[in-house]
């Protein structure tokens, strides 16, 4: 969306092109209320979700104490973040956009005080190095998950206000001063935060939502290209800052060198794939999953899914992936073209958001990209995220909803 949108007149809607719903009616007034197929997708997600959780996670709640040694300890948990996170969706569904567009200042201020809250000792949990968590009793809230949706909403609204100073045709300083810096600060102070967690994945995400939307908006095409400069120094002095990322990165080109030390996660990935073949060794007979393959019904979801059900499932994964990217990018362009440049931007920040932690999840299985600690969205098992990902989902379902009234408004 790089240009200012205005609604596009009512015989221009009842063509074919003006939706891309499938199977949807040429006339507008006999569309569907939803779409329903981006709701199947993501039902099919958590419902695969649910079972793969399940099979890889058996064998770590039997050896742990703190499961109780109960095998469906994970399932049950994940069961409840499922059901938690589809009534969030439906609670999320009835809310107008436009209300969203007025929330978007304050759900983003909130999310920054919980990133700031969970780095209190005392407050924020800690485990394995990482103050990412804040204990609420029976499960455990992770701010940065809540914030990847909160900057989706800002980032959009933010564009939308400040449409006149980042559009291209703006002078550049103009277009530094008053369009990009003011985000450019704040997506800093928030990156700063993530970084103490630390949480460099979380990071990555929000600044690609951040940046997408911007592009999107309408940014001038010199600021991405002063960043795609600068993007090398930046990254140098991360991984200077942090030298355990570097032994990351080195462990990620290399990962045989040291396959029981610094490679041992991407090796056993590595070895799930090469296991799985075509057709997989069958659900539930995974030989990684026990105990050998950490982070397997979380980060490492994937090579799992990869041995189980081998190339078939995973090419099903990514299949249901694209549909529902395709769809996010559709519906933000159907309400660009009805002149709803905040819908149209938010539609485009979920597919951006879901793209992005899907395509670095999926590397960093199949050993292409260096490991991160992102989940699967509406895979993985993670209550804060699945519940983030559900409503996501319901805001995009509803922003669609949004754009199907109005077509079936310029037919009659």
């Amino acid at each position: 969306m790089r240009k200012r949108v205005t609604a596009a007149p009512a015989a221009s809607l009842r063509s074919p092109f003006a939706f891309f719903a499938p199977g949807a009616s040429r006339h507008p007034r006999a569309m569907p209320a939803w779409d329903a197929s981006l709701g199947w997708v993501a039902l099919l997600l958590l419902a695969l979700g649910l079972v793969m959780v399940y099979s890889s996670s058996i064998a770590m709640a039997e050896a742990s104490r703190h499961t109780g040694f109960r095998a469906w300890y994970f399932l049950a948990r994940h069961s409840a973040f499922v059901a938690l996170g589809l009534v969030a969706a439906g609670a999320a569904f009835q809310v107008p956009v436009k209300a969203w567009q007025q929330l978007a200042p304050w759900l983003f201020i909130a999310g920054a005080v919980l990133l700031v809250l969970v780095l209190i000792p005392g407050v924020g949990k800690s485990v394995n190095g990482s103050r990412r968590w804040i204990p609420l009793g029976i499960a455990n809230v992770q701010p940065s998950e809540f914030m990847k949706l909160a900057v989706v909403l800002y980032a959009a609204s933010y564009a939308v206000r400040k449409a006149a100073f980042l559009h291209a045709q703006q002078p550049l300083k103009q277009t530094i001063v008053r369009g990009f810096a003011p985000l450019f600060g704040v997506m800093v102070a928030i990156g700063a935060l993530l970084l103490l967690e630390p949480d460099f994945g979380a990071f990555v995400v929000i600044v690609a939502i951040a940046f997408g939307i911007l592009f999107l908006g309408g940014l001038d095409w010199r600021l991405f290209a002063g960043l795609a400069l600068l993007l090398p120094v930046a990254l140098g002095a991360i991984l200077i800052a942090a030298p355990y990322r570097l032994q990351r990165l080195t462990a990620f080109l290399d990962p045989w060198s040291d396959p029981l030390g610094k490679g041992y996660q991407l090796s056993h990935s590595l070895m799930a794939f090469g296991r799985g073949e075509l057709f997989g060794v069958g659900l539930g007979s995974s030989v990684e999953k026990l105990l050998y393959l950490p982070e397997a019904h979380t980060d490492f979801l994937l090579a799992v899914i990869a041995e189980e059900l081998g190339f078939a499932g995973v090419a099903v994964v990514l299949a249901l992936f694209v549909w529902l990217l395709f769809r996010a990018w559709s519906i933000g362009r159907q309400a660009a073209r009805l002149g709803r440049p905040f819908a149209a931007l938010t539609a485009h920040g979920v597919g951006v958001w879901i793209g992005v932690q899907s395509f670095i999840n999926i590397g960093v299985n199949m050993g292409v990209l260096p490991t991160k600690g992102l989940t699967l969205p509406l895979l993985s098992f993670g209550g804060s995220g699945i519940v983030a990902n559900c409503i996501a989902v319901a805001i995009l379902l509803r922003i669609d909803y949004e754009n199907r009234r109005l077509l079936r408004g310029y037919a009659e």
